[in-house]
């Protein structure tokens, strides 16, 4: 087998490299026999649709002791996500980015098997699936991970802080979950979009013939509402409006660290198709 054999294999079928390589040292470099291990794993059928966007699927968040995982795994259709098959896979990812605990979705496609599961998968649910992102964090002593999973998986939330209790982390999972936060506090904002932000109101004022002498006042202010709103720790808890999320730590003797918030399908570009020329594409 050489390099050229492999990268021939691939022209023909678009699998990867490495499943390429796997093939053709199961097939003693045959590459007729390699072409069918392919298709038997479902490769080739997952590489056909490498054009078609997958949105759709589950989130996923696990605790299991001191470690946490938090992930997405994307489909086709929301159909598959509702199949056991589908299930089963993003739980096995879930499970597997606790024990091995690895730090991009790269290192963690590399584990032995996981590769092989999907494939498995694909083959057997008939679409593109893809792990979109994940995150695995460690509870040191005196930490404490919250988690909160909405509609059987639209939205998963994981909250790291130091002191607390299980109920206020999930508390404030539950919080991030509706409110959708963007950042932690005030200094962890983009200086990009504090600038934007400060601009487009202070342009706004201008128009209203506002005098430059006021205008400083009422933009700080304006900033205030928008801290309020993109801030965790600045945000109104949602089951008390009174308070704010950073207040409801603080008097309960807790300081929160950090949070993920994965929120299916965010940020990915829907494809809009004729569902008739889909039906027919499926039928191909």
């Amino acid at each position: 087998m050489t390099t050229q054999d492999i990268t021939k294999l691939r022209e023909m079928t678009g699998a990867g490299m490495m499943d390429c390589k796997k093939a053709l040292d199961e097939s003693a470099g045959d590459m007729e026999k390699a072409v069918e291990i392919l298709r038997k794993k479902g490769i080739i059928k997952a590489a056909k649709r490498g054009d078609k966007i997958a949105a759709e699927g589950l989130t996923a968040v696990k605790i299991e002791g001191n470690v946490a995982a938090i992930v997405e795994v994307n489909a086709e259709t929301d159909f598959v996500a509702e199949s056991d098959a589908f299930q089963d896979l993003v739980n096995l990812i879930v499970g597997t980015a606790i024990a091995e605990k690895p730090a991009t979705v790269e290192e963690a496609m590399a584990k032995p098997g996981l590769q092989d599961k999907f494939n498995e998968a694909v083959a057997k649910i008939g679409e593109k699936l893809n792990l979109r992102r994940l995150q695995v964090i460690t509870a040191e002593a005196g930490e404490t991970i919250g988690s909160y999973l909405h509609l059987g998986g639209k939205i998963s939330v994981l909250v790291k802080m130091i002191g607390g209790n299980d109920g206020l982390a999930k508390d404030i999972a539950m919080h991030i979950a509706g409110a959708s936060p963007k950042y932690l506090n005030r200094e962890s904002v983009d200086a990009a979009e504090i600038n934007k932000e400060i601009e487009i109101a202070s342009e706004q004022l201008r128009a209203q013939g506002k005098p430059e002498n006021i205008i400083e006042n009422i933009v700080k202010g304006k900033m205030d509402k928008f801290y309020s709103e993109v801030c965790l720790l600045e945000q109104p808890f949602v089951k008390d409006e009174e308070k704010t999320v950073g207040k409801l730590a603080e008097e309960s003797g807790a300081t929160i660290k950090g949070f993920w918030r994965y929120e299916l399908g965010e940020g990915i570009e829907k494809k809009q198709c004729d569902f008739a020329a889909e039906v027919a594409e499926q039928l191909k």
